[in-house]
């Protein structure tokens, strides 16, 4: 089925073009001279993209962009704006537009950009399907993803949860390296035997192995009865061992023992336990340093390095905070039976905006807090902490230039990339002399 794209702009002769060129590419093109016209069309029937003039009449694009996310989230809109307008677009991607473009634009660049979304559209609908058929027990709790890397981890995953491999599991503290190992067990073939987590960092030394491997009573002074570790606990489930990089070296060799063996020796007792888990590790730690310094085993590294995945950071992942933060007010609002329903559009940019050091876990914070102060039915500035609201402030001046920046640099790189990396041709199509294009490259730090 071709796809389906809606152009809305006051000035006929636009509309002419736009259809002309697109049909010409394959698309089901229609078009409409007012945004009154467009809200009855996407009211009718579903469109993969709208591509709308900002200024127009009584209803314009800003109105258009927020009815079609209204009636069709999966929408993406485009926002077509002179250049005089250019703030006025950027609020626009701040409220929820997918992209937008500068009027005169060039053909190449309404092309790459919609071939571009078409084909976002498409790879998040295919990891949709791909997670449905993972399990139909898949229980995805809080992990909320939107964004080309946390999809490229659920592709992942897809393909090593079915397997008995081993799991390295690497990120910045709060990014939710916990929910993934818990995802892994709950839809993994021993979802019905024990998950057993434990944190190497918050147990001291000294009781880290009675912990881990168990002991015989009389081991040692206070060992009034056996105890069983949580390694044979873990027997036919998973053991998840979070802050791995932080296990004392001698643990370590005891540790890699039992992966090569399946055996645990309990302390004081000569007769091993035989166990079968499966082995998933976190640590936010440089774990290729603590091997040079001797800090950790290199054998026991690739023991349980047999998949690593590394989990992004919050900062990295800016398409997820809209998806996340509302389904941690959902959660909250739950949880404390407050009426909260959203977001205020003044609150989301701030959230969007601040760095959040303490990832996932912080943002977690945060709506919680905001749940449980406000008093309206969503979440204000005033309602979020005061180094959210402040590091907005001082961010808004400089988010247009970043913006702009982004902006001239991307069109650059899909320019280039179009005319397959000859950079005369890229000038000509720029209308741009040679030279503007090299200071333009150096600028931008484009490899030539």
């Amino acid at each position: 089925m071709k796809p389906k794209i809606l152009i809305v702009d006051d000035e006929p002769d636009i509309c002419r073009a736009l259809e002309f060129l697109l049909t010409r590419e394959g698309y089901s093109v229609s078009s409409v001279n007012s945004g009154e016209d467009a809200l009855e069309k996407i009211t009718q029937g579903s469109f993969d993209v709208v591509l709308t003039d900002l200024k127009m009449g009584k209803t314009d694009g800003m109105t258009v962009m927020e009815k079609t996310r209204e009636h069709s989230p999966g929408t993406a809109v485009i926002m077509m704006t002179a250049y005089a307008s250019i703030e006025s677009a950027v609020e626009a991607m701040k409220r929820g537009a997918t992209d937008y473009i500068v009027k005169p634009f060039l053909n190449e660049e309404i092309k790459l950009a919609i071939k571009k979304l078409l084909e976002q559209k498409r790879l998040i609908t295919e990891n949709i399907a791909l997670k449905q058929q993972i399990s139909q027990r898949m229980t995805y709790r809080e992990f909320v993803a939107n964004s080309e890397s946390m999809l490229k981890i659920l592709d992942t995953l897809e393909k090593v949860i079915p397997t008995k491999s081993n799991i390295l599991l690497l990120g910045e503290s709060g990014t939710g390296k916990g929910l993934v190992a818990e995802l892994i067990h709950n839809n993994s073939q021993r979802r019905d035997k024990p998950f057993i987590s434990i944190n190497c960092s918050a147990i001291p030394e000294g009781l880290l192995e009675a912990e881990l491997f168990g002991y015989k009573k009389g081991a040692f002074t206070g060992a009034v009865s056996d105890k069983i570790g949580l390694v044979p606990l873990a027997h036919h489930g998973t053991l998840f061992l979070d802050e791995i990089g932080d296990m004392p070296v001698n643990l370590q060799s005891k540790l890699l023992k039992v992966i090569e063996s399946g055996e645990v020796y309990p302390l004081g007792n000569s007769t091993p336990r035989i166990v079968d888990i499966r082995l998933i590790s976190a640590t936010n730690a440089d774990i290729e340093s603590k091997i040079k310094e001797g800090k950790f085993r290199e054998d026991l590294y690739w023991r349980l390095n047999v998949i690593e995945i590394k989990i992004p950071p919050l900062r990295e992942r800016k398409e997820d905070m809209e998806m996340l933060s509302m389904h941690l007010v959902n959660k909250f609002a739950k949880e404390h039976g407050k009426q909260v329903k959203g977001i205020a559009k003044e609150a989301l940019p701030l959230l969007i905006m601040h760095s959040w050091p303490g990832n996932v876990r912080e943002l977690s914070n945060v709506i919680e807090r905001a749940v449980a102060l406000t008093e309206g039915e969503h979440i204000t500035p005033a309602d979020l902490p005061e180094k959210i609201r402040n590091a907005g402030h001082t961010a808004e001046s400089s988010t247009l230039k970043a913006y702009l920046g982004d902006y001239e640099k991307n069109l650059l790189l899909k320019i280039y990339e179009a005319h397959n990396k000859n950079k005369e041709e890229t000038a000509r199509a720029l209308e741009i002399d040679l030279a503007t294009l090299y200071r333009k490259f150096k600028k931008y730090g484009i490899e030539e």
